[in-house]
């Protein structure tokens, strides 16, 4: 069965149509990258992916449900959300901001206590994604790489069918940045029912786990698929409208300008 299904999407804010007959799928167990420019797209059909955002035309189906014709908030709990622009503003801890993925809220609920089973699951998340170390530290005291581990530990406490990462390395330097991405590349082994999708700007951002990519410019699909065949040179040259060379070494991804036309300049 397909997690997510776009078929003929077109989007319109404001009058303006921001996508244009865009369609892919996402199978069950697959890990997809979404990239493309700024203005592509991209956040938009994350809101879809997310049950938070329906279609002007065209059809979107999540877990199985069509948007339009599902209970949300129901629909919304077996999707887990990492956003490194979090908006918490209270100094809970580590374990308390886990918990509050159960809750589906960014501050703790009043009045609510969560069960010693609920704890327990918390504390296992926050240990295999090696924060032992930090579960009583406050938020405000964190590293940016410190906060992205201890979302997706939050995103996964609910236990989701769905992982969306939105620009996860954003504001990481290289040594958090390929700290999370090992975390990332955990998942398939500790996790192995779990889809994800994540949305980026750089190839380099992509754990090595990735196995499906599609690139979107201008609101349309310029590629879609297994991820060796679509994050090619043509493909991202195409996208960003710049020479790019890929390469795909070791599982991971690179990209720079094309030596043919940085000698042509």
């Amino acid at each position: 069965m397909n997690v997510l299904e776009l078929r003929e999407v077109t989007f319109r804010r404001e009058g303006k149509e921001i996508l244009h007959g865009v369609g892919f799928a996402v199978g069950a167990g697959e890990h997809w990258a979404m990239l493309g420019p700024n203005g592509a797209g991209k956040s938009t059909v994350l809101g879809f992916c997310g049950a938070v955002t329906h279609p002007t035309t065209g059809s979107v189906h999540v877990l199985g449900h069509e948007l339009g014709r599902v209970e949300l908030q129901k629909l919304r709990r077996a999707i887990g959300h990492v956003n490194p622009r979090h908006p918490l503003r209270s100094p809970l801890t580590v374990a308390e901001v886990v918990l509050t993925g159960i809750t589906g809220t960014v501050e703790t609920p009043n009045r609510w206590e969560p069960t010693a089973a609920e704890r327990a699951r918390a504390h296992d998340l926050i240990d295999l994604l090696g924060l032992a170390g930090r579960v009583g530290d406050r938020w405000p005291t964190l590293s940016q790489g410190e906060r992205g581990r201890t979302l997706i530990a939050r995103a996964l406490i609910g236990e989701p069918r769905l992982l969306l990462l939105d620009e996860p390395s954003t504001g990481l330097d290289v040594a958090a940045r390929e700290q999370l991405l090992d975390t990332i590349a955990v998942l398939p082994r500790t996790h192995p029912g779990l889809t994800s999708v994540l949305v980026t700007h750089h190839l380099e951002e992509l754990p090595e786990t990735t196995t499906h990519a599609l690139i979107l410019a201008d609101g349309r699909v310029v590629a879609a698929g297994p991820a060796t065949d679509v994050l090619t040179s043509a493909n991202i040259s195409a996208a960003f409208r710049h020479a790019i060379d890929v390469d795909h070494r070791d599982g991971r991804w690179s990209a720079r300008t094309a030596r043919r036309a940085f000698a042509q300049s």
